[in-house]
């Protein structure tokens, strides 16, 4: 049976009104992404410590750590990066999460280049030797720890097209990285979702991220824009997909390491989501 979760701090960044709003539209887990205006990973001990007691109190488990892992230059110090990654695993041991959601780098900031006298960066492309190294280091810790790791489909990164994206999952061909199905982040970098992005990383696929966009590239509530989010439902159902549909939504704003929606707004994307899998019969956690 597929499971819903969210990233909570769309509704909010307090966690009682994270916790009530996802009680109220019976969703079970979370992707924890960030509390108290504080990203995942810079949550300390004890900060963690709460948040774990309060899920547990009110039944809720983190399907996820959203780490912003891999959202760097793929010139900044990995050796840096390393250390977040080993909080990252420490974070989702501490809080039994199954997965946690990473990324596959920038191409160097333009201020680099300047820096250097030259009058462009390379592409992304240039460094794919450099991406896979440092993705496969990231998979060989995850799988020492038993976490999965999760690919996201993000704009202007490595693996934000399909080609790529497939490129870099074949590549490592590890069952502890995984992809995500971003539909909406594909539509952003002019690729197709369905059936193209879904049939090409089939074999991988683990995690649905839960947003669309409209043709006027306005982010939107599921089924409201072009993900073709229905087909997308049925073909999951048919393939016997049974992880998480994780509600991300950004109707308000969408910034570099978050999102943020509202509570108003964020139970519109969750009645939309819960709307198109009852038109279907499918049920759901």
């Amino acid at each position: 049976m597929i499971r819903l979760s969210a990233f909570a701090d769309e509704i909010s960044p307090d966690l009682h009104e994270q916790i009530t709003v996802l009680k109220e539209q019976g969703i079970h887990y979370i992707d924890l992404r960030g509390v108290w205006d504080t990203n995942v990973l810079q949550l300390n001990d004890n900060q963690l410590a709460d948040i774990k007691r309060e899920l547990e109190a009110e039944g809720i488990g983190v399907a996820a750590i959203a780490s912003p892992i891999g959202k760097v230059p793929v010139t900044s110090s990995f050796e840096e990066h390393l250390q977040h990654f080993e909080r990252a695993l420490e974070v989702a041991r501490y809080l039994n999460a199954p997965y946690i959601r990473i990324f596959s780098f920038y191409p160097p900031m333009l201020t680099e280049a300047t820096e250097q006298g030259q009058e462009s960066t390379p592409g992304i492309d240039a460094y794919r030797e450099e991406i896979i190294q440092r993705l496969t280091v990231l998979t060989r810790k995850a799988e020492e720890a038993g976490v999965t790791l999760i690919h996201e489909n993000e704009k202007l990164i490595f693996g934000d097209t399909i080609a790529r994206n497939v490129d870099l999952l074949k590549s490592i061909n590890s069952p502890r990285l995984r992809g995500v199905l971003d539909p909406a982040n594909y539509l952003q970098c002019e690729q197709q979702p369905y059936p193209e992005a879904y049939e090409a990383i089939s074999p991988w696929l683990e995690y649905v991220h839960v947003k669309d966009v409209n043709a006027a590239g306005e982010l939107v509530v599921a089924g409201a824009g072009d993900g073709r989010w229905p087909d997308i439902l049925r073909r999951l159902r048919a393939d016997g997909y049974d992880g998480f549909l994780s509600l991300e939504p950004h109707l308000a704003a969408a910034g570099e390491y978050q999102g943020f929606s509202g509570s108003n707004l964020f139970r519109k994307a969750s009645q939309a989501l819960q709307h198109l899998l009852k038109e279907m019969d499918w049920e759901y956690a």
